[in-house]
């Protein structure tokens, strides 16, 4: 792959048993920091989840390194450009499960989960009339950006979703095309099989995520407004690469159009707010005036 930028990002999962995941777990971690990657990567028995940078080299050569274990041979590597690493450490740990759901029943994207459809075949659908769009991702992810017409389940965490399908989701959903999407793929393949689970059949996932659906050449990220929220220091990416691009994010502090995630600078809050630059120049980083007088008062 060509690229303009010297360094690059890397977006994979893969639901594969994984004999001895902790062992695993640690020589992975060796490999990783050997090669000089900084990322965060998860390992469980179901397979693996990580988000990795590095260099053209060394990416290239993890990703080679990956596709010679049979386990891995066919996993898909979403690549970004990058002027540098987009974390500062090394992280691998091993995990229960890849994304936190602590559904009572087993769930195996392998067995279960929603039609897989391309960023076209997605484009096509979200234009019906007859469906439903569900964002499976977080509140203050869907703030930052979000297909049209997606609805925004208001949930902090991941393993709220089944009390939330049982509690929103209307019996007049039932027989209707419902889409999911999330930012890499990996949420959907087990949200989709909770929907399943709870009675939806007609379930659909946005095959590769958002990320993917903002590099088609086709679609070009049609349809998508605002941008997307990452777990790097790049804390979000544009995906609508159209002229119809929409700024939805809110200042937190005087509502107007704002696409910048900060953390408070009151380092007992750091809550995470949306702050446009007027405002994050009157407040200087501070959430509200308390955790101002706070550091003022310290």
């Amino acid at each position: 792959m060509t690229s303009r930028l010297p360094f690059q990002v890397l977006l994979y999962y893969k639901f594969v048993p994984i004999p001895d995941p902790e062992q695993f777990t640690a020589e992975h971690l060796t490999f990783c920091k050997e090669l000089g990657l900084k990322g965060r990567i998860l390992i469980a028995s179901e397979g693996i989840n990580g988000t990795v940078s590095g260099t053209i080299e060394q990416t290239e050569a993890y990703m080679r390194h990956m596709h010679s274990n049979p386990l891995f041979a066919d996993m898909v590597f979403k690549i970004d450009e990058a002027e540098d690493h987009t974390f500062r450490k090394m992280f691998v740990r091993h995990k229960k499960e890849l994304v936190t759901l602590r559904y009572e029943k087993e769930l195996d994207p392998n067995k279960v989960s929603g039609k897989r459809l391309s960023p076209v075949e997605f484009h096509e659908m979200l234009q019906r009339d007859d469906v439903i769009i569900l964002d499976g991702r977080s509140d203050y992810e869907f703030d930052l950006g979000h297909f049209r017409g997606a609805i925004r389940p208001n949930l902090a965490t991941f393993k709220e979703f089944p009390e939330w399908i049982r509690n929103n989701m209307n019996e007049e959903y039932r027989d209707r095309p419902i889409l999911t999407y999330c930012t890499g793929g990996i949420r959907c393949e087990k949200l989709t099989g909770v929907l399943i689970n709870e009675g939806f059949p007609n379930v659909y996932q946005l095959d590769g995520g958002i990320v993917t659906y903002g590099k088609d050449p086709v679609v070009k990220g049609h349809l998508w407004d605002g941008k997307c929220y990452v777990f790097d220091e790049r804390i979000s990416v544009p995906i609508n690469r159209t002229d119809e691009q929409v700024v939805v994010g809110k200042c937190y502090h005087c509502g107007g159009p704002a696409e910048t995630y900060i953390n408070c600078a009151d380092d007992t809050c750091h809550r995470q707010h949306l702050v446009c630059e007027a405002c994050d120049d009157i407040h200087h980083g501070y959430c509200s005036a308390e955790c101002e007088e706070h550091i003022t008062a310290g």
